[in-house]
C-alpha cells in the first residue's frame, strides 16, 4: 500500500503542477496549447516510468515471496519425511516386540 500511495502522490503533484504552470503562463492560445501538448507528453512519460518502476517492485516482491514459500515447502517436506520415518521405525520395533 505504501508504494501505491507514494505513486499516487507523485502523479497527483505532477498533474497539478502541469495545470497550474500552464494556466498561469502569460502566453497566447497557440503557445498554451503547445505547452499543454508537451507537458501532457511529459506527464504520460512520467506516469509510464512510475508505473514500470512500481510493477518491477511488485514483481521483485512476488519473486522473493515465491522463493521463501518454496524454501518453507522444502523444509516442511523434509521434516515430514523425517517424522514419518521415525514413526514407521517405531511401529516396526513395536510390531517385533509384540510377536
Amino acid at each position: 500500500m505504501k508504494n501505491r500511495d507514494v505513486l499516487l502522490g507523485i502523479l497527483g503533484g505532477v498533474a497539478l503542477g502541469v495545470v497550474v504552470g500552464v494556466l498561469l503562463a502569460p502566453d497566447k492560445g497557440s503557445e498554451t496549447r503547445k505547452k499543454f501538448a508537451h507537458q501532457g507528453k511529459d506527464l504520460k512519460d512520467n506516469l509510464k516510468n512510475s508505473f514500470e518502476k512500481w510493477t518491477d517492485t511488485i514483481a521483485d516482491s512476488v519473486d522473493e515471496l515465491k522463493a521463501e514459500a518454496e524454501e518453507l515447502i522444502a523444509e516442511a517436506t523434509r521434516k515430514y519425511r523425517e517424522e514419518k520415518a521415525k514413526f514407521e521405525e517405531k511401529n516396526k520395533f513395536e510390531e517385533k516386540t509384540e510377536v
